[in-house]
């Protein structure tokens, strides 16, 4: 009984690595999809700063024709300014001009900060890009790393299940089958541990005195009474 318990000690860390290397192959498709949606965040935040100066520009070329437009009023009003035959008319078309010349100021101002806030934008833009390229050189640095530790992960679940199958091939079928029901039992988590002390490294709880010694004999297979794991004495 004592080679079978060690075989199953065996099994079990079999198992038991088993399980963490398909958790981490699980996890490398989520982490090469948080890799990416960090890269589409940077994608993300350019493409909404470029709409941004396209916009900017836009205005600013709105801006632009309508000073245009108001100088080609003013010089009109100029022209006409010489052909007015009253003082009446003569400073109505001086308050136009005034008007316009207002107008325009008003304009230039708003151009004048509507450039600040393109190069503000530009500036962004050229920062976030020169972000992108290094962020970019990163992740794929990171995903090389990740799939050639799937690999290698992928290799190793390989060798651990025909290890399996030969190892499970040395237990008895019952016994085989008592620590896979004992397992499922504890999900998936640890069927055989040792005892040390008297104590169950399974649940921490002090065993029976007569079940400790009998331990020590190793002629059948014993449990412990709280958790109902199989249990052999830790040397």
């Amino acid at each position: 009984m004592k080679e079978q318990i060690k075989i199953l000690v065996k099994l079990q860390h079999l198992d038991t690595e088993t399980v963490r290397i398909k958790s981490t192959l699980n996890d490398v498709s989520k982490k090469l999809e948080n890799l990416d949606s960090s890269l589409k965040e940077i994608e993300q935040t350019i493409k909404d700063q470029e709409s941004v100066l396209g916009e900017l520009t836009k205005q600013y070329r709105d801006y632009e024709s309508e000073v245009k437009i108001n100088l080609v009023k003013n010089q009109n009003s100029q022209e006409k300014l010489r052909l007015v035959k009253t003082n009446k008319e003569y400073q109505s078309l001086l308050k136009e001009i005034e008007a316009v010349k207002s107008k325009n100021s008003s304009i230039e101002d708003k151009m004048i900060e509507c450039l600040d806030r393109m190069d503000e934008t530009e500036e962004i833009i050229a920062k976030k890009q020169d972000e992108y390229l290094q962020f970019s050189d990163r992740i794929k640095s990171e995903k090389e790393n990740i799939e050639h530790e799937a690999g290698i992960n992928k290799k190793k679940l390989d060798e651990h299940d025909m290890d399996r199958k030969n190892i499970s091939g040395l237990i008895d079928p019952q016994l085989l089958k008592k620590y896979l029901i004992i397992k499922e039992q504890h999900q998936g988590g640890l069927a055989v541990v040792p005892v040390k002390d008297a104590v169950c490294y399974g649940c921490n709880v002090n065993l029976p005195p007569q079940l400790y010694n009998e331990l020590f004999r190793c002629d059948s297979l014993k449990f412990c009474p709280n958790c109902h794991r199989i249990i052999y004495l830790k040397e």
